[in-house]
């Protein structure tokens, strides 16, 4: 049993980082190298889709410092692993609303989507600026207005919602983790975490590793997953 979608919320930045005497933006450069780190984990283990949630749409409540630099790292990231990114033949993506984010920061994201589109490896996708109530709400409209226009018929079932996500052409997520001891999903996927295997883990996210993941996607080819149906 494989995971083809794989979705992590990389929490526990600030925290690690206030442990360690540090300021909060310490935490996140750390949580930057992390990220490459686990991007090339998840490829090496056959996963096609590798979602992190990287700025929700509740994180511009921080303050203007924080959220200053947090937009900074998309550059930085690029700047330092995007030609390793291209060598491994990962693609990069963004689920979230980008005419919301400040335009240097949309630059990076947009430039760096460009570059790798042809790739035909894994999917990195960032979760940028992206919240799901949000999202879904946004779904409801585009096929409220379908209808409206005479499109469509009022007759939308379930397997046919997701075409109107921002993870449209993605598959259902299979695992999601999330780092730091909260056990609680964040406006993250919402939808697409339906029947998602959950990993909740003490870990912060500065100290997750290749190997942390590995025996996350172990745990889970143990897992008995019914879809709400029997077996034998």
């Amino acid at each position: 049993m494989n995971v083809k979608h794989l979705a992590i919320i990389m929490d526990g930045n600030g925290r690690w980082a206030k442990a360690r005497g540090k300021v909060r933006t310490e935490g996140h450069f750390k949580g930057v190298e992390v990220v490459r780190d686990a991007a090339i984990a998840a490829n090496d283990l056959g996963v096609e889709v590798l979602t992190l949630y990287a700025f929700s749409t509740e994180n511009w409540k921080r303050s203007a410092d924080e959220v200053g630099y947090l937009m900074k790292l998309p550059a930085l990231f690029f700047n330092r692993f995007l030609k390793e990114l291209m060598e491994k033949n990962i693609r990069i993506a963004m689920t979230g609303e980008m005419d919301q984010i400040p335009a240097d920061t949309a630059k990076v994201l947009t430039s760096a989507i460009e570059e790798t589109k042809n790739n035909t490896g894994m999917v990195l996708n960032f979760a940028m600026n992206y919240g799901s109530q949000r999202e879904i709400v946004l779904a409801a409209r585009k096929y409220a207005e379908e209808v409206l226009s005479g499109k469509r018929a009022n007759d939308l079932e379930v397997d046919q919602f997701d075409q109107y996500l921002m993870t449209s052409e993605f598959p259902p997520v299979d695992l999601m983790i999330r780092t730091s001891g909260e056990c609680r999903l964040s406006n993250f996927l919402l939808w697409q975490l339906a029947y998602a295997e959950l990993e909740f883990i003490d870990l912060p996210w500065p100290e997750f590793t290749a190997e942390t993941l590995k025996e996350r996607m172990e745990q889970f080819k143990k897992r008995d997953r019914r879809f709400g149906g029997v077996k034998g």
